[in-house]
């Protein structure tokens, strides 16, 4: 994990590869906090490098923009995300199982960084179709994942799992603008029977 602290000033003994990584981390967190407090369009390049404690030079070295700043931070997140949904695989439990683990993965995930959260989840749809594009790319990996667990064979199958992520995408965005940590990760009981009911429905035909 990348240190967020500010690097130490005059001389030190890490390399030019450690100094850019460290500017980059605090850069993009200071994106996110940034965005969480005043929004993608009331954040300014300048909000950023103030809270990172870089100079606005340091900044475009890294990013040509405010856009391009988002779009790698939202890469970011995405791979974050993917990881936790790979690690959340246990191919030895039953479907259901197997669909609650990844939800419960994915929520816990959410509400322990509500401002990488908010970033991925809400303030996307103001950076531009761009940002949107990779957005709704995890959303058919997530559908994806569930099409594989539920072994969805038919369109109707496929259908029900694309349903599905949209259900959990839009209820997990109520929760994340309402600042309702609690009620987000306790979507995993109701949406899990909503996925036993709709999957098992699609299923049989």
């Amino acid at each position: 994990m990348t240190d967020l602290r500010p690097l130490p000033s005059g001389r030190h003994q890490l390399t030019r590869e450690e100094v850019v990584s460290s500017q980059r981390a605090r850069m993009l967190k200071a994106m996110r906090e940034s965005m969480l407090e005043r929004g993608y369009a009331g954040t300014s390049v300048t909000d950023i490098v103030r809270r990172a404690g870089v100079s606005r030079e340091t900044f475009y070295q890294q990013f040509a923009s405010k856009q391009v700043c988002f779009v790698q931070g939202l890469d970011e997140a995405i791979d974050l995300l993917a990881a936790l949904l790979d690690a959340a695989r246990d191919p030895r439990l039953q479907p259901l199982e197997r669909f609650r683990v990844l939800l419960r993965t994915y929520l816990r995930a959410l509400a322990a960084e509500p401002a990488r959260a908010r970033f991925f989840l809400i303030e996307v749809y103001a950076a531009g179709p761009e940002a949107v594009a990779r957005r709704m790319a995890i959303q058919r990996r997530f559908a994806a994942e569930i099409g594989d667990i539920f072994e969805a064979r038919t369109d109707d199958d496929t259908f029900a799992c694309v349903t599905l992520v949209a259900a959990v995408a839009q209820l997990v965005t109520a929760h994340l603008m309402a600042d309702d940590l609690d009620g987000l990760v306790a979507l995993e009981e109701p949406l899990t029977r909503m996925a036993e009911r709709l999957l098992t429905v699609s299923s049989r035909g």
